[in-house]
């Protein structure tokens, strides 16, 4: 899948020779999708927000805010040292980070200070509110990872799978005649509304 638009200038002559073979605009980010042999699309098919049916739950995958260089406290959480009581420069210092002549070395994934974020996550089981047809948009409740402006995946939940009668499959393909300002598709909330109800 392809998404977002790049100017040629921007690409490799390799990538340009992919999008020129199949004919298809020069896209930003790329991302591949394993799916079955009957779920196979031409190319160039353009896949909406109408993929997806409100009221199931996806997993939404993306490279989290970069933190930078962050000390033992804040990158996990660790207690430090006495704020007083003769504590001298190390009120945030990590501790001992092993024993003494035997191993006589730190073992390995020991929790230390170093680059924190900036990785690839995956929020899974977010529950989808919405979708508005008109502007291609998704509503979710719940985190995604990210900051704004970032590119996120999402795809079925693999814990929580949707009804497969629900999902349009392989994907929704718009009918002809069928109108461009179509109004929100809201979930199902039921008697309490889950936006209002303590977690």
């Amino acid at each position: 899948l392809g998404a977002g638009q790049k100017k040629e200038k921007h690409l490799t002559k390799p990538e340009v020779g992919h999008f020129r073979s199949q004919g298809v605009p020069l896209k930003r980010k790329l991302k591949e999708f394993p799916v079955t042999e009957d779920a196979l699309l031409p190319v160039g098919t353009t896949i909406s927000v109408r993929h997806f049916v409100p009221g199931q739950f996806v997993d939404v995958i993306g490279i989290t805010k970069g933190k930078g260089f962050a000390g033992g406290m804040k990158r996990h959480g660790f207690s430090g040292m006495p704020a007083s009581h003769g504590a001298s420069l190390s009120h945030r210092s990590i501790g001992s980070t092993g024993q003494r002549d035997a191993p006589g070395r730190v073992f390995k994934n020991r929790k230390m200070p170093g680059r924190m974020g900036g990785v690839q996550r995956t929020v899974k089981n977010v529950w989808v509110y919405q979708i508005d047809p008109a502007r291609n948009l998704l509503y979710l409740k719940g985190q995604v990872p990210g900051p704004q402006g970032s590119f996120l995946f999402v795809k079925d939940s693999i814990y929580k799978k949707p009804d497969r009668a629900l999902l349009p499959f392989p994907t929704h393909f718009s009918q002809e005649g069928e109108p461009e300002d179509l109004e929100p598709l809201i979930a199902d909330l039921g008697d309490i509304d889950p936006f209002m109800a303590a977690d």
